[in-house]
């Protein structure tokens, strides 16, 4: 509700909220809450953080633009391999992308990494034009012959200097040579698996450690069932993403006590590659690319993102060193 006060000529919008009272008579209170549009930002933040009602106070949404309330508002998040890719119907099309846009619904702002700039760049412009968070894109590539601690410090320095806090991690990139089998692999097919994905979640989880200690923060690294079940002509990528799933073991023990909670998301989901991949070969496609009993392949967004952004919330911080596989049912195991 919204009205005049004439007397400061300030367009004041009034917030009733209801809430148990300390004494039997009444069972409930009212108290309404009077803003102006000036500080009207600063309190319906603060008021999200502690109740979550602020898009349901009739605040128009021209208001809301840029105030998204939702668990993650005021928190910081990085996401790598967050550049942007979408599917045919213009839908999110790569796992990445598609987390960035469930962090985003939650109103985290966004530090998003990859190797392609002009990708990060259509990332944030559309993040912050859908959603009203901030996105800071920033190259960064881990690769054999190159300063990788610094490469990564870069990110983590210029997260701390853009947001001040970081809340979460997401070490989602990770490149690879498939298609190739152990006796064919080279050294530079091996590097390029164990650097981008094994070496570069280490890197992440250190660097942004001390910050996470502060604010009892988040992690979520990306495995695979090429790793948990040894698929064909994937033994580099296989390699790295079993490692990575070690660390994160070693990391839940070790940061516990800090009240970090670390854990591992295995995906299939349905990606603009996998749709390059159908439309170019569709036989190959359909020799090796199997439909899990779910009948359909997973949303990045609805059906990956949204899980990670759980794992770094409030539910699921007792949850800890653990695999989650998400793919739609063909990943059991005991």
């Amino acid at each position: 509700m919204a009205r005049l006060d004439n007397k400061n000529s300030a367009f004041l919008f009034s917030l009733c909220l209801t809430f148990p009272s300390p004494n039997d008579v009444a069972p409930f209170a009212c108290c309404s809450l009077y803003f102006s549009l000036e500080p009207v930002k600063v309190a319906f933040q603060l008021l999200a953080r502690e109740v979550g009602y602020a898009q349901s106070a009739g605040v128009p949404v021209a208001i809301l633009k840029g105030l998204r309330m939702g668990l993650f508002t005021g928190k910081t998040v990085i996401v790598t391999g967050g550049g942007k890719a979408t599917l045919k119907d213009g839908s999110a099309g790569s796992i990445g992308y598609g987390i960035d846009i469930a962090f985003a619904k939650e109103g985290a702002n966004l530090v998003i990494t990859g190797r392609n700039v002009a990708k990060l760049e259509a990332a944030k412009e559309s993040l912050e034009a859908e959603y009203g968070v901030k996105v800071l894109p920033v190259q960064a590539d881990v690769s054999a012959g190159q300063d990788n601690e610094a490469v990564v410090q870069n990110v983590i320095d210029k997260a701390i200097e853009e947001f001040g806090r970081i809340d979460a991690v997401v070490n989602n990139a990770q490149a690879s040579a498939s298609g190739v089998t152990i006796a064919d692999h080279t050294m530079d097919q091996f590097n390029l698996a164990i650097y981008s994905g094994l070496y570069a979640t280490y890197l992440y989880m250190q660097k942004a450690y001390p910050h996470l200690k502060e604010t009892k923060g988040s992690v979520v690294n990306f495995a695979s069932g090429a790793g948990l079940f040894g698929n064909y002509g994937q033994c580099s990528y296989a390699a790295a993403k079993e490692g990575i799933r070690g660390l994160t073991r070693v990391a839940a023990n070790e940061w516990g006590k800090d009240g970090i909670n670390v854990n591992i998301v295995c995906p299939l989901a349905w990606t603009a590659a996998l749709e390059n991949f159908q439309d170019a070969y569709p036989e190959a496609f359909k020799a090796n690319v199997h439909m899990p009993p779910a009948g359909h392949y997973g949303d990045v967004e609805k059906e990956i993102g949204r899980v990670v952004v759980q794992l770094c919330g409030p539910d699921f911080k007792y949850m800890n060193g653990e695999t989650v596989t998400l793919e739609g049912g063909m990943a059991q195991r005991p």
